[in-house]
């Protein structure tokens, strides 16, 4: 099948990869150390307020940031390339005001209207999105005149330190990378991303009408260092993410 085909799993990475493991993902994320310790609290901590707010979770997975921005008062509608993490979020979801739908990032989200979310959430989910610039002309598309745009992804820096990432390219160009994922049990999920310079993924936010306004390389909530000691201390050195705010004029 060609990587040409959007349907194809070559072309989308992470339907691909989180077929493997949605079950493991849904039920190990939530409190994982790296997500709940990590990740989801600087990512909220971007977002801001959002009760009575119109709300878009871009990548959603199994539903674990709609949730629990519709249970703080906010309508969201919810998106994932893969099947089973779109039923997964349908049933985490299901007395909440969420809708959930079947939706690839790198593709234009024709089922979304213009000028419909106040709030735009993508949680490490941009990393199997090739091209970003259209994506985030995409988000632009729908976001209302003064809406905010979060996304969090890979560190560029700390995946290219990683020889396995980086293979024999330079720190400038974009790979697709896989590497075999602990933390969810056996057997190891392989998982495959696109790395890419930072210059990268800011130039195409920009270009496409965002407003930078606020980066965070995020360090560890203090409770990681009774829970994994060990990752504690390694993010306390190198942040393993960034976290990224921007606003539309």
């Amino acid at each position: 099948m060609s990587t040409n085909d959007p349907s194809s799993p070559q072309a989308l990475p992470g339907r691909a990869s989180y077929t493997q493991f949605a079950d493991r993902y849904a039920e190990r994320a939530p409190v994982k150390p790296h997500n709940a310790l990590y990740e989801r609290p600087a990512t909220r901590a971007l977002l801001g307020e959002v009760a009575g707010l119109d709300l878009l979770d871009a990548g959603c997975g199994p539903g674990i940031v709609s949730a629990e921005l519709a249970a703080e008062g906010a309508r969201v509608s919810a998106f994932d390339v893969t099947p089973a993490m779109v039923e997964l979020a349908k049933a985490r979801c299901a007395n909440l005001a969420v809708a959930v739908e079947t939706g690839d990032l790198g593709a234009p989200l024709h089922w979304l209207a213009n000028a419909a979310f106040d709030r735009i959430v993508c949680s490490l989910a941009l990393d199997y999105v090739e091209h970003l610039a259209p994506t985030f002309r995409e988000f632009h598309r729908v976001a209302r005149p003064g809406a905010v745009l979060v996304f969090s992804m890979a560190h560029p820096m700390r995946d290219w330190i990683d020889t396995r990432t980086r293979g024999s390219r330079t720190y400038f160009d974009t790979t697709r990378f896989g590497l075999h994922w602990g933390g969810f049990g056996e057997p190891k999920p392989w998982v495959e991303a696109f790395r890419r310079p930072l210059a990268d993924i800011f130039n195409a936010l920009t270009e496409s009408g965002w407003n930078l306004e606020r980066v965070t390389e995020p360090v560890p909530l203090a409770e990681m260092k009774s829970v994994s000691p060990a990752l504690h201390a390694e993010l306390t050195q190198a942040p393993a993410f960034i976290c990224v705010r921007a606003k539309r004029a």
